[in-house]
């Protein structure tokens, strides 16, 4: 019986040079497992920092490489692809899966090398697939993940055999600990000689008559091959007779969810801070060491005060992935779906689009291409259809530069933050309006469209692997910075040109951004937004707002700096907001962010994922119309109420 391989003691891999005869034979493998196999992990330990995403050529599926060195020398480049159970290919991301390992995706190598992942607490569906693989004809390593856990749980192996039953070597791994990929790489260096004398692909699909006897013959391999524990571990199980109560389930899972929207606002204040205090330095710095005129504001208040209005947010948004990267990891996410089935389905929405809504609280691109898991096509649209109403990291700086400059930083019901409260009750408001639609178009739309049944695999707890959550967060993190070094930074030059010129006359009476074309476009427009409390500078705001929703924040730091008379009016703004709007107009501009369609990068999504000018065309004109309505009626109320 196979043991695991020593830790390493040497750097590694990915550190390890290359001799020079090896260093033009990258051999390219593919990573493939069912979901919830501990493929991210395994793919994070092996190519650690030497990561870059994009997306594949085409599509909107976001495609992973990184690269290593093996202990013999031998570059790799590692492709982790979407989790799979079959190559039938049900859903997009398993389409994807299956068309890179056949070699049939556009713009994309063919494999040289399967590295095919399971979990080895959980096989069945694990052999199926590698079964499956077996067909393609290409070398082919099998890893058993998380081997550790299921020693402890009392699994036993015969790798030897299970080798020989699959026709493919067979290790262990653990994805987790330093040194538990020592075996497999030491086996990918073996397998990487047999690359030239790999076939061509024989693959077919095989039906579901095909698919049951797969199963049957994995079910008979396990049998052969492990050994399972005498008494099954009960750990999981007693956890979720509390999280998967119907009652106290739910209570907790929305504890979570409050609480995470309370830490966006108290655990990321430091950090704010201090990012706040690093642009407020080089804001004076710039005022001191420039000139006074246009260079001087185009590099004080356009480039760091516009710019530095949407970076000081970077922490809030780290917070909120931070949460998401811990659930996901844990593995909750999928018991939340479980939770959540009853109540979306009576909504109209499938119990797999919880997973794709919850990852659009940070940002609703990948939320509305994590719907790809659907298999139903009708559930997959509804799901893609409310994905933009979650409230996605992008309206944190909106909701917390209004919430600070407005609502009253105290304490109430026994310790919570009225401003975490009015928060917390911004994202249900995005959730209910998400189950209104949704309940809306099931009724309109897909009235006599049969429901598909829920049924989703629920993984075992695991302990959250902090090398996992550092890659994703600092992923997230490049990505936030790249848009802003890129869209944001381009759309603040926009909107400091048009607010610095033309340049007022030398008599002027007022602030030189009134003789603007910012004043002019705004003014332009006061006539649609007057009725819902919107001054020009929000107007003007509104539109590069429409490249990316935190883009307003920065707009609106550019326009009150350049309209301000004292030279610190940037680092102000939530108080000269204050003094400037009523709050009835910042109730409204709230509602109005709750609904806005205010991201081309989302509705360039919603029509590659769907195929359709139409349905994007359906989602941004409902939306502007519940923006629009949403912000006409708090406006009114509130100066009903007398907060005009």
């Amino acid at each position: 019986m196979n043991e695991l391989a020593a830790p390493l003691l040497a750097a590694s891999p990915a550190q390890t040079a290359a001799p020079a005869s090896l260093a033009a034979q990258a051999v390219h493998v593919a990573l493939v497992g069912n979901p919830n196999c501990g493929k991210t992990a395994l793919f994070n330990a092996l190519t650690g920092s030497r990561q870059k995403v994009a997306n594949y050529p085409g599509v909107t599926v976001e495609r992973k490489e990184g690269s290593f060195v093996t202990p013999a020398g031998r570059p790799v480049r590692l492709l982790d692809l979407p989790g799979t159970y079959s190559l039938r290919a049900r859903s997009p991301d398993e389409e994807v899966t299956r068309d890179v390992v056949l070699g049939h995706l556009a713009g994309e190598q063919r494999p040289e090398v399967l590295l095919c992942v399971a979990d080895a607490t959980n096989l069945r569906l694990g052999i199926r697939l590698v079964l499956e693989l077996r067909r393609v004809g290409r070398p082919m390593l099998l890893a058993l993940n998380m081997f550790d856990i299921a020693r402890h749980r009392g699994y036993g192996f015969d790798l030897d055999r299970l080798s020989a039953e699959l026709g493919v070597p067979v290790v262990p791994s653990i994805a987790v600990r330093r040194g538990g990929t020592q075996a497999l790489l030491e086996r990918l260096d073996v397998l990487a000689e047999a690359v030239p004398a790999a076939t061509a692909d024989d693959w077919a699909p095989s039906g579901r008559a095909g698919t049951r006897a797969l199963q049957r013959e994995a079910d008979r391999i396990i049998a052969a091959c492990v050994t399972l524990p005498a008494r099954p571990d009960t750990v999981t199980s007693r956890i979720d007779t509390v999280l998967l109560h119907p009652v106290f389930g739910l209570a907790i899972l929305l504890a979570v969810l409050f609480l995470m929207f309370q830490a966006v606002f108290s655990w990321a204040q430091p950090p704010m801070d201090a990012i706040k205090a690093g642009f407020d330095w080089l804001g004076a710095l710039a005022g001191t060491v420039l000139p006074d005129g246009l260079l001087r504001s185009f590099v004080r208040d356009g480039l760091i005060g516009g710019v530095g209005a949407v970076l000081v947010f970077l922490p809030q948004i780290l917070v909120l992935f931070l949460f998401i990267l811990l659930l996901e990891d844990f593995g909750y996410m999928a018991r939340a779906a479980f939770l959540m089935d009853r109540i979306m389905g009576g909504a109209g929405l499938h119990g797999r689009a919880f997973i794709p809504l919850l990852s659009s609280f940070a940002c609703a691109i990948p939320g509305i291409m994590a719907a790809r898991v659907i298999d139903s096509r009708r559930d997959r649209l509804a799901t893609i259809m409310v994905a933009p109403l979650m409230t996605c990291s992008a309206r944190i700086p909106v909701y917390t530069l209004i919430i600070a400059a407005f609502i009253p930083q105290r304490q109430v019901w026994g310790g919570l933050e009225m401003q975490g409260l009015v928060m917390f009750g911004l994202y249900a408001v995005g959730i209910g309006s998400a189950l209104g639609v949704s309940f809306i178009f099931k009724r309109l739309v897909w009235r006599n469209s049969p429901a598909e049944p829920f049924m989703l695999e629920l993984p075992d707890y695991k302990r959250p692997s902090p090398r996992s959550i550092f890659f994703g967060l600092t992923q997230r993190a490049r990505i936030f910075l790249r848009r802003a070094g890129t869209t944001i930074l381009a759309m603040m030059m926009v909107i400091w040109f048009l607010a610095s010129v033309p340049r007022p006359p030398a008599n002027a009476d007022q602030p030189a951004i009134t003789y603007s074309f910012a004043a002019m476009i705004g003014h332009a427009m006061e006539p649609v937004l007057a009725p819902i409390g919107f001054n020009w500078q929000i107007n003007v705001a509104l539109l590069p707002g429409m490249a990316a929703r935190e883009v307003a924040v920065a707009s609106l730091g550019t326009v009150y700096s350049i309209g301000a008379e004292d030279e610190k009016g940037a680092d102000k703004l939530g108080r000269s907001l204050a003094g400037k709007w009523s709050l009835a107009t910042a109730l409204a501009l709230l509602a109005w962010y709750v609904f806005a369609p205010q991201c081309a990068s989302t509705l360039a999504t919603v029509r590659r994922e769907t195929g359709s000018w139409a349905w994007m065309g359906v989602l941004f004109g409902y939306m502007l119309a519940l923006a629009y309505a949403a912000a006409f009626v708090t406006y009114q109320t509130a100066v009903a109420l007398g907060a005009g």
